[in-house]
Formats: C-alpha cells, sequence, structure tokens
C-alpha cells in the first residue's frame, strides 16, 4: 500500500458500532466537530444540511414516529418505538436544499452526506462510537414532524453516538480497487 497520512489511517481504522454506552458528546464538543466536518467540498458553499441533536426523551418522540410509520402495532411497533434508545446520542442528518440555478437537489445531498461520513471519522477519531442507521422511515411524515423539518428538508438518516464499547467491532475486509476502477 502506498505511504499513507492521518486521514487514510483514520478511514481505516473506522468502525461502525452498533452497540454504545451510555455517554455521549456534550453540545460544545459536538460544534467543534460540526466546524470541520462542515468544510467538505460544496459546490457555491450553499451548506445545504444540518444536524438535529436528540438526547433524552426526544429519542422516544422518535421512537413512537418510527413505530407510527411502520404501521406496526402490538410489540412490533413496541420493538421499533425503541429502536433510538440504543444510543445515549442521535444525530439527524437532514438534506436543506438551497435555491440555486447551478447546484443540483442530488448534488446538495451528497454533500449532506458527506457531512455525515466527515462527522462519524471526527466522533470515531475522538473516542466516541458511532453507526449511521438509515431505513425507509427516514422518508415518513411522521418522522419529518417528529424532527421538525420543514417542506423541503429530507433526513437522510442519524448517527447513534456514545461511549466505545470494550469490545472491539470486526474487522472490516479490504476492497479490491481493480474491480471500482475503470478508465476512458
Amino acid at each position: 500500500m502506498a505511504k499513507t497520512g492521518p486521514a487514510a489511517e483514520a478511514m481505516l481504522r473506522r468502525r461502525s458500532h452498533s452497540s454504545v454506552g451510555d455517554d455521549a458528546p456534550t453540545d460544545k464538543q459536538l460544534r467543534k466537530l460540526l466546524e470541520v466536518a462542515g468544510t467538505v467540498a460544496d459546490h457555491a458553499a450553499l451548506r445545504p444540511w444540518r444536524i438535529v441533536a436528540i438526547r433524552g426523551e426526544a429519542r422516544d418522540r422518535v421512537g413512537r414516529a418510527i413505530a407510527e410509520a411502520s404501521g406496526a402495532s402490538g410489540s412490533d411497533a413496541e420493538k421499533l418505538a425503541r429502536k433510538p434508545l440504543r444510543a445515549p446520542l442521535l444525530l439527524a442528518v437532514v438534506v436543506s436544499p438551497k435555491p440555486s440555478g447551478k447546484v443540483a437537489d442530488w448534488e446538495q445531498e451528497a454533500v449532506a452526506s458527506g457531512v455525515a461520513h466527515a462527522l462519524s471519522l471526527l466522533l470515531d477519531e475522538a473516542g466516541w462510537g458511532v453507526m449511521w442507521r438509515t431505513g425507509h422511515y427516514t422518508r415518513a411524515e411522521a418522522v419529518h414532524r417528529a424532527h421538525g423539518l420543514g417542506p423541503d428538508e429530507r433526513l437522510l438518516g442519524w448517527l447513534y453516538v456514545g461511549s466505545r464499547p470494550a469490545k472491539k467491532s470486526g474487522r472490516r475486509s479490504p476492497i479490491t480497487a481493480k474491480k471500482h476502477l475503470s478508465s476512458l
């Protein structure tokens, strides 16, 4: 492998943590990380994203919205409603498109995705356990209401954040770059 720098090493070291502990970064710590994550490539510097921090009882509201969106009832609905309780902090990644004649919506969504990925790397580097969770619920009206999204905003998913578990996450298999790189 070619010589790598700190960014490559951080990406190779990062693991998703499906189970995290009860501690989470403070809002002050998050703001510092967001200042860095927000420097991702952003055509026309529109900053078409926002992050919603969800803690405490707000996680219950999100869970109820997920259960409502699923149409499930009884124990299935209860199980879905508990999903946001898996971490002390959920960071909802929201695409907040800005009017632009030159930057398409898909490109603005890509910027929001880039911020989420950068933020997950920064949280991991800071010692937190992180997992990006998505699902069809992200586009449900009940979930949008629970997050207070505007009419043009879209939820991409949540970063579940908490203290890193003692147990190491599984090893990631390296990709075969040849399969993913072509030339014209």
